[in-house]
C-alpha cells in the first residue's frame, strides 16, 4: 500500500508540495521547480496530450493494430494481436489511472482540473470542457476493459481512496452520457474558456458542441447490440444536436518536431522507437502491414494506399526509395512466421514521409467517423434530412481530405477521390447486413492510425470487417480473435476485494477473451 500512494501521489508534477515545517523553514520545503497550485489551463493541456496517448504501442499497435490485420509481425514476444499472445501488451493503458510518464495519470490530472474549477461559476465553459475531455478518456477505458473504477476513480489524493470499487459497464455508460448532455447545455458563451491551454479548438465553445454531440452518437451507437431504445435515443439527440460532419470542424492535435519528446506525435514516435527505424533491413518487434490489410486496399483502388504505404526499393544495396507504387505494395500474412522471412524486405510498412513524422497531427476526432455513424442511423431510420448514401460518400471524401493534414504527399486529387467513389459506389439497394458491412469497413480503413481503440470496439459492436483469426500453436484465446484488454495483475495485489468482485460480475474471468457488456 506504502509504494501505491507513493505512485498516486508523484502522478502530477503540478502539485502543490504541502510543507510539514511549522518553525519558519516553509520556504525550504518547497520545490522551486513545481507549481505551489494547480494551474487548471496547464493541466487541461497535459490531460489532452495524456488522454490520447496512453500505451500507443503496447496497445494501439501491437495488440488492435495486427488482431484487426492492418499489422502483422513474424516474432512472438510482441505478437499480442498476431498470434495472441503475451497479454502483458495490452495492461498499459491502465495507467490513464496514475503514473509519471508521458501518457499516463490523465484520469487524475482531468478530475483535479474539475476540482479546481468547480467553484466558481466564471469557470463553467472550463468545468464543461473538462467534463466532456473526462467522459472521452473513460469511455476508451471502460471499453477496453468493462467494468472499471469509475466514480470513485482518481479521489486518491482529494478523498485518500486507495481502493475504488469497480463500477458497472452499463452504470458508467449512463453517466457519461449524462454528462455529456449536461456539459453541453452549460456551455454560455458570455464566460471564459481555456483558450490556448486547449489544443483542440482554443476554447472554441461551439466546436466543443460539435465535438460532445459526436461522442455521443458513438456512445449511443454502442448499444445497438444491448439497449436498441436507448441507443436510438441518444443518437438521435445527438444528430439533433449537431455534430461534426464538415473538415473545419474536425478535433485535431497538432504537434511539432523538437527535443520535447510530449510535443510530438505518438504515432509517429512509437512507430519509429519500436519497429520502423532503418530501411532494408529488419525491424525491432518484426512489423509489416498486414496482407488483409493492404490486399482491401489494392482490391478496392483505395488511393489512401499510396499515401499510407510504402516499399523500400534499392539498386545498390545502400541507397534506399521509399516507393510507394501500387503494384509493389504487399501485406504479410498474420501468424504466418516465428521466423525472419526471406521475403520480409519485400511487405509495405508505414510511409516515412506522411506517418512517421514527429509533426504529424493527430485526429482525435474526425468527420469521416461521423459521417458514417449518420450513414448507419440513416440506415436504422434514426437520421433525417440524409440519405445513407450522401452519408457514405460524405465520409468517404473527408476521410481522404484528412490526409493532406499530413504533408503534400498526403494530398488525394478530388479526382482520384470521386474515381474511387464510382468504382465503389454505396450498396443502397443492398440488404441491411450489405449496407452495415460497407458502413463498417470503411470504418477499419478511414481511422486507421487515428483511432484503432475505436476500430476494435467498432469491430466487437458489428462484426465487420469480417476477419478470419489466426490460430498460431499456443495462442492464448484458442485461435479467437482477442475480445477484450487484460486488467494488470497489481489490481490483485493494490484493490483485490473490489477487482474480485468486478471479475466475478463478468464471468469470473480476466483474459483476452473476456467481453464487455455492450458487446452481444
Amino acid at each position: 500500500m506504502k509504494n501505491l500512494i507513493q505512485k498516486i501521489l508523484i502522478v502530477a508534477p503540478m502539485l502543490l508540495l504541502l510543507s510539514a515545517c511549522d518553525k519558519g523553514f516553509e520556504e525550504m520545503n518547497v520545490d522551486p521547480n513545481k507549481y505551489s497550485e494547480v494551474v487548471p489551463g496547464y493541466l487541461f493541456t497535459r490531460a489532452q496530450l495524456d488522454g490520447v496517448s496512453t500505451n500507443f504501442t503496447g496497445a494501439a499497435y501491437l495488440t488492435i493494430g495486427q488482431s484487426m490485420q492492418q499489422f502483422a509481425t513474424y516474432k512472438e514476444v510482441p505478437a499480442a494481436g498476431d498470434k495472441y499472445f503475451n497479454y502483458s501488451y495490452s495492461t498499459g493503458n491502465w495507467n490513464a489511472y496514475a503514473g509519471t510518464g508521458a501518457g499516463q495519470g490523465a484520469i487524475v490530472s482531468i478530475r483535479q482540473v474539475i476540482d479546481a474549477v468547480s467553484t466558481s461559476p466564471l469557470d463553467v465553459n472550463k468545468l464543461s470542457a473538462a467534463r466532456i475531455w473526462k467522459a472521452y478518456i473513460f469511455h476508451r477505458l471502460t471499453d477496453m476493459y468493462g467494468d472499471i473504477p469509475y466514480f470513485d476513480a482518481g479521489k486518491a489524493l482529494s478523498d485518500k481512496n486507495y481502493s475504488p470499487k469497480y463500477d458497472t459497464q452499463q452504470a458508467i455508460y449512463a453517466d457519461l452520457l449524462k454528462e455529456l448532455d449536461e456539459s453541453i447545455k452549460a456551455f454560455d458563451a458570455s464566460k471564459a474558456t481555456f483558450g490556448t491551454a486547449d489544443l483542440m479548438y482554443g476554447g472554441d465553445i461551439t466546436k466543443w458542441k460539435k465535438f460532445a454531440y459526436s461522442l455521443m452518437l458513438r456512445l449511443g451507437m454502442r448499444l445497438t447490440e444491448v439497449d436498441p431504445a436507448m441507443a436510438k435515443t441518444w443518437s438521435e439527440k445527438a444528430i439533433a444536436g449537431g455534430i461534426i460532419l464538415d473538415d473545419a470542424d474536425r478535433a485535431v492535435i497538432a504537434y511539432v518536431d523538437g527535443s520535447q519528446t510530449a510535443s510530438r506525435n505518438f504515432i509517429a514516435s512509437g512507430l519509429i522507437s519500436t519497429d520502423y527505424v532503418t530501411p532494408g533491413g529488419d525491424n525491432v518487434e518484426g512489423g509489416k502491414y498486414a496482407k488483409t490489410f493492404i490486399d482491401y486496399l489494392k482490391n478496392t483502388k483505395d488511393p489512401r494506399l499510396n499515401v499510407i504505404s510504402i516499399v523500400w526499393t534499392t539498386t545498390d544495396g545502400k541507397t534506399f526509395t521509399a516507393d510507394t507504387t501500387t503494384a509493389l505494395q504487399s501485406g504479410m500474412p498474420n501468424a504466418a512466421y516465428n521466423n525472419l522471412p526471406a521475403n520480409f524486405n519485400s511487405f509495405s510498412e508505414p510511409n516515412p514521409n506522411t506517418l512517421l513524422k514527429y509533426s504529424t497531427p493527430l485526429i482525435v476526432f474526425g468527420n469521416a467517423e461521423t459521417n458514417l455513424l449518420l450513414a448507419e442511423a440513416s440506415v436504422r431510420g434514426w437520421a433525417s434530412g440524409t440519405t445513407a448514401a450522401t452519408a457514405y460518400a460524405n465520409a468517404v471524401k473527408g476521410g481522404m481530405r484528412q490526409w493532406s493534414l499530413f504533408g503534400t504527399g498526403g494530398t488525394i486529387s478530388e479526382a482520384r477521390i470521386n474515381a474511387y467513389l464510382a468504382a465503389n459506389p454505396y450498396k443502397e439497394t443492398g440488404t441491411v447486413a450489405q449496407q452495415m458491412e460497407q458502413i463498417q469497413t470503411q470504418k477499419w480503413v478511414s481511422l486507421f492510425l487515428e483511432d484503432e481503440y475505436e476500430i476494435f470496439s467498432n469491430w466487437r459492436r458489428t462484426g465487420y470487417p469480417v476477419l478470419t483469426p489466426t490460430n498460431y500453436p499456443g495462442n492464448l484465446t484458442g485461435g479467437k480473435i482477442p475480445t477484450r484488454f487484460v486488467i494488470p495483475d497489481s489490481e490483485e495485489t493494490y484493490n483485490k476485494t473490489n477487482f474480485i468482485e468486478a471479475r466475478t460480475r463478468q464471468g469470473g474471468t480476466n483474459t483476452l477473451s473476456s467481453v464487455v457488456w455492450w458487446d452481444k
